[in-house]
């Protein structure tokens, strides 16, 4: 049984009581709860304890999923741009984390700047992706926006976060980062209709 999903539960119940109880009671009670999922999260992820309850309560306020957002970049034939991750060794998007003042289309513009070194525009949103805790997804539930872009510069450029970087057709890809092969076949079907709709207009 994959116990991340119910330590995410666990942890997001207790997170939000100590942030809105009133009740000394409760808090005890949410604390102990805390003090349980971060004992069991440190079994999982081979971390200790403390450092994970210290992580865990560093963040104030109501706990919701992590945003993130995602480019989809397509060469003329129908290539989608991958980068080979450093952490993993699995292919993905180029994609990040929406940092506070930030739209979903800001961010996923600055990420594929700072790993690819392209300037892009996003031109049509693909769809919203829910990632729930599981081994492989990571211990917390995230939501990814999936965004078509076109290059409109820049230099074809690797990152320290990755070791190579190149365009795929997506039934070649070796080994995909998470669910990165689901955004891929999204957006190509969004690349694909748009680029028959631009053609019938001209």
């Amino acid at each position: 049984m994959d116990i991340l999903p119910l330590l995410d539960e666990l942890q997001t119940i207790a997170r939000n009581g100590l942030a809105f109880t009133s009740s000394p009671y409760d808090k005890e009670r949410y604390q102990s709860l805390l003090e349980l999922a971060s004992d069991y999260y440190g079994q999982a992820l081979d971390l200790p304890a403390e450092e994970v309850r210290r992580k865990l309560s560093a963040e104030l306020g109501y706990i919701t999923p992590k945003v993130g957002a995602d480019a989809a970049i397509f060469d003329p034939v129908g290539r989608i741009l991958l980068m080979l991750r450093a952490d993993d060794g699995q292919w993905c998007l180029p994609c990040g984390w929406v940092d506070a003042n930030e739209s979903p289309a800001e961010a996923v513009v600055r990420e594929t700047m700072e790993e690819c070194g392209l300037d892009v525009r996003p031109v049509q949103l693909v769809d919203v992706f829910t990632r729930k805790p599981s081994a492989t997804n990571g211990p917390h539930t995230a939501i990814a926006l999936v965004y078509l872009c076109e290059v409109t510069g820049g230099t074809l450029t690797l990152s320290h976060e990755g070791s190579d970087l190149r365009y795929w057709h997506i039934d070649q890809v070796p080994a995909w980062h998470n669910i990165h092969r689901q955004y891929a076949l999204a957006a190509h079907a969004v690349w694909k209709a748009r680029l028959e709709s631009l053609s019938a207009e001209e």
